[in-house]
């Protein structure tokens, strides 16, 4: 037997290899037709899988964002196992849930060429899929049957995962039907589940999310249990359209995106302008009230301010490239964040325990390198500028009382 204890701190006993599936049974069939997955010891995964020791167990429906990652997941399978029906021959890349609903990355064959008006057939053919309500079975493999069953498929992108990130003892895989993916899961037990489906767009993707490798189709979609959400979420999107600030911000001429002046580089227009500098003075009061100085510091610094602040280790990918002077051989950065530049404000004279804390405020722009394909209105952009601060404050002398 084994002890499961239950989210409220109840206990109850089954026989070993009792699964989550099981265990909603034995409380209410209500229950066990609306649980997707379950979590044990804190990992979600599949209602089907055998329990063998004492464990703390969770059971997630739809509702749960457990419950919807696992929805979802399996979901981008079967999306998949649609498009290898309508497009033989075509390669897969990666799959995963999002937030709200899922992708996958997908390269058809030379010739075939998967745009908005193929969506019916492909949300149909997912329908038809999901009503034979298909087993989702999982299987541990090794990495040379792993190779050599997705290499026998032809699938390039999947061999190339396999051989550089995936290692004995680590790999999976999925199968309902006729397709089978590499995947950690988890999964829903079997495909039925799906009742509404949702292709949504499509979009250009780099393999790896590296430029200078091949361009994929990136398909996105989302799925429900019941055909009234999913109507619940589409008018949710319509009315969301129509708030949408990118919508907003055209119409009343509050700010513009140049081509010719780069991609993702908003530019404020007078009315935007003034509202924008409305907003800092406000915030400025605010800042005043508490205590904070405010400085203007420059678009750019030294690569070897971001080195010794350890931003650059952490996150100069992210970053534009540095800008390199022939003449006196330094480097120099678009600045892409503000508080390197303020420590220096601090550090630049000696400071007595009684000029703490100092408060220094900047309405100070950055750059950061944001993928073209990641590029969003005003929400994901390569300039923008932040209302920043740096407080920097006395040490705490703590009592001994206070260690352990």
């Amino acid at each position: 037997m084994v002890k499961i204890t239950f989210p409220d701190g109840s206990v109850r006993e089954y026989e070993k290899g009792v699964t989550g599936l099981q265990i909603a049974e034995s409380i209410s069939p209500a229950l066990a037709r609306d649980v997707v997955s379950c979590g044990v010891n804190g990992e979600t995964v599949e209602l089907n899988r055998p329990i063998d020791q004492d464990a703390h167990i969770a059971l997630y429906k739809f509702e749960d964002e457990e419950g919807k990652h696992t929805f979802w997941h399996t979901s981008a399978h079967l999306l998949a196992e649609a498009l290898q029906e309508l497009y033989p021959g075509i390669q897969f890349g990666f799959g995963p849930a999002i937030e709200n609903g899922f992708f996958y990355d997908v390269m058809p064959k030379q010739g075939d060429v998967i745009s908005e008006s193929d969506f019916p057939k492909i949300e149909e053919k997912m329908r038809e899929l999901a009503k034979k309500n298909e087993p989702v079975v999982r299987k541990n493999v090794s990495k040379a049957d792993a190779l050599k069953e997705f290499g026998a498929d032809g699938q390039e992108y999947k061999c190339e995962h396999i051989d550089q990130d995936l290692e004995d003892g680590t790999i999976s895989t999925y199968t309902q039907g006729a397709f089978t993916d590499l995947c950690r899961g988890p999964h829903l037990v079997s495909t039925g589940a799906i009742k509404a489906i949702k292709i949504t767009s499509v979009a250009g993707a780099f393999w790896r999310g590296d430029a200078k490798r091949e361009q994929m189709t990136r398909i996105y979609g989302i799925t429900f249990p019941k055909k009234k959400m999913l109507d619940d979420y589409l008018q949710m999107l319509e009315e969301a359209k129509k708030r949408d600030h990118r919508k907003i911000g055209k119409e009343m001429e509050l700010f513009m995106f140049s081509e010719r002046v780069g991609k993702g580089l908003p530019i404020w227009l007078p009315k935007g302008t003034e509202l924008r500098l409305r907003l800092q003075d406000m915030l400025r009061k605010i800042q005043k009230r508490f205590g904070y100085q405010e400085v203007i510091t420059p678009h750019i610094g030294s690569k070897n301010l971001y080195i010794t602040s350890g931003h650059y280790a952490h996150y100069g990918k992210d970053s534009f490239q540095p800008i390199r002077t022939p003449e006196e051989d330094e480097e120099y950065m678009l600045k892409p964040m503000n508080c390197p530049h303020h420590c220096e404000v601090f550090s630049w004279k000696p400071r007595s325990y009684k000029d703490l804390p100092l408060r220094i405020a900047e309405f100070g722009t950055v750059y950061r390198y944001e993928k073209s394909g990641e590029l969003h209105g005003l929400t994901r952009v390569r300039s923008f500028t932040q209302d920043d601060a740096t407080s920097s404050v006395a040490p705490i002398k703590l009592k001994a009382s206070f260690y352990v």
